[in-house]
């Protein structure tokens, strides 16, 4: 299994939304980087949504239902693609990103490295560190 984290602005589409839509088709990555660790999801892996923009926080925790598959938003024949996620559960507390810079044992975190791509690989201890600091 993997872990990633996705990012998306509450305003654009938000972790609430995502609940009352069941998932969604992840879309609209345009970014190679990014491109290339969508292609990389599995189902089952596990991945972390993050409120970007005004809230920076981690609030739930999602599965990767689908790998990737053409980018439904994208010009057909495209290199962009989209992988279909699923809610599993909010989390207890959102772990905003200055508690996640504050934690040295996330120095290294891609989310602090690489803060402007939106799909991000994570270790799994790091992904268990996000989860129990929002309290699961």
């Amino acid at each position: 299994m993997n872990y990633w984290l996705v990012k998306s602005e509450a305003e654009a589409y938000s972790w609430a939304q995502f609940l009352a839509d069941d998932g969604t088709d992840w879309t609209g990555v345009r970014n190679y980087q990014a491109r290339n660790n969508l292609n990389a999801m599995r189902p089952g892996d596990q991945v972390l949504f993050y409120h970007s923009m005004t809230e920076k926080a981690v609030v739930g925790v999602a599965e990767v239902a689908a790998p990737a598959a053409p980018d439904a938003t994208a010009e057909a024949g495209s290199p962009w693609v989209a992988v279909a996620l699923r809610p599993v559960q909010a989390l207890p507390r959102p772990v905003p990103l200055a508690a996640i810079k504050a934690d040295e044992r996330l120095a290294d975190l891609a989310l602090l490295r690489q803060s402007r791509l939106s799909v991000l690989p994570l270790r799994p201890d790091e992904f268990a560190l996000i989860a129990q600091l929002g309290g699961l």
